[in-house]
């Protein structure tokens, strides 16, 4: 997965610190590597880029859901890296989700699947 953005080691170091995982800094083109799972985010550098406008407005471009178990934890600890806040929790089919806006404005949610 490539995602558009101003400032690819910036965003890779966003999402290498939210996710505790290994990223690789280049100002073109960097990359954060999953090791507990086969998965690669990759982030490029775009001029004259243009954040989303969640949720109207410019398309949302994409969005990432990330599981976690505690959702209030997981919120706070990405709002410290950077991120915003752009919907409060949501409970949803055996679900609870919460909006955040990385620091370039993608959109991506935090999520806590039910145990039943």
């Amino acid at each position: 997965m490539v995602v558009d953005c101003p400032d690819p080691s910036a965003l890779a170091t966003f999402y290498g610190d939210l996710l505790d995982a290994r990223v690789v800094l280049d100002p073109d083109w960097s990359e954060v590597h999953l090791e507990q799972a086969p998965l690669k985010l990759a982030f490029q550098r775009v001029e004259g880029y243009a954040q989303p406008e969640w949720p109207n407005g410019l398309p949302q471009q994409l969005h990432l859901d990330f599981t976690v178990v505690d959702l209030m934890e997981a919120s706070t600890r990405a709002v410290h890296l950077g991120a915003r806040v752009l919907k409060q929790p949501v409970d949803e089919d055996g679900s609870t989700y919460q909006v955040h806006a990385d620091p370039f404005g993608h959109p991506f949610c935090l999520v806590v699947e039910w145990q039943t």
